[in-house]
């Protein structure tokens, strides 16, 4: 019971950050929210930093898990369809993600660096380990460097998110990045086979 009573808060939490941004949204807008009080929220929570945290962690989790269900598939072919049908769907997303992110950077540093470092190294794994699966499959090139490629895209996409500024100032978005930064990296590694698939 206590544990579904923590993750409403977090999810509750959520939302209200990703549209009206951290900095605006306090404990007792949370609360209240929920219909309930202070003195409950501080059961689980010690101050708006430790919810931050928990907030990060839990959305690194889910990132994590759905990159494993993805790598579950044990299909290269079907990992790709399902990611790129993933990305069409979030098109249209109007959560003020760039908001969220420019107060954790300027609110909220420690927690934001911490949560970029332990993203970076689960997006390194997972292409690392898709690459491998690719290979195997005959579809993504056998002399490709994946240790270095995975580095390589891992670190463009947590750039792009802590310099979605610049990204804007090109007026260009986040899926718009996503889609190219997919398509360059799809269209690089693939075998000749894997292209024919792929066009």
């Amino acid at each position: 019971m206590q544990k579904c009573e923590k993750e409403k808060i977090i999810k509750t939490a959520g939302e209200l950050f990703f549209h009206l941004g951290i900095r605006s949204v306090s404990i007792e807008d949370i609360c209240h929210e929920l219909g309930m009080s202070k003195k409950t929220f501080y059961v689980y929570f010690e101050s708006k930093d430790e919810l931050i945290e928990q907030l990060l962690q839990a959305n690194h989790d889910y990132m994590a898990g759905k990159m494993e269900g993805l790598l579950n598939l044990h299909d290269f072919r079907q990992l790709v369809k399902v990611f790129l049908k993933h990305q069409e769907a979030e098109k249209n997303d109007v959560r003020r993600v760039p908001q969220l992110v420019y107060d954790l950077k300027k609110y909220y540093p420690r927690q934001f660096a911490d949560f970029q470092i332990k993203c970076f190294e689960t997006q390194k794994d997972f292409l690392k380990r898709c690459l491998e699966l690719g290979i195997a499959q005959g579809l993504v090139r056998a002399n490709l460097n994946i240790e270095l490629t995975a580095v390589l895209f891992a670190k463009i996409h947590s750039d792009a998110i802590r310099d979605f500024e610049e990204i804007e100032a090109h007026n260009h978005n986040m899926h718009e990045l996503g889609h190219t930064a997919m398509d360059v990296f799809v269209r690089g590694v693939l075998s000749e086979e894997g292209l024919k698939l792929y066009k």
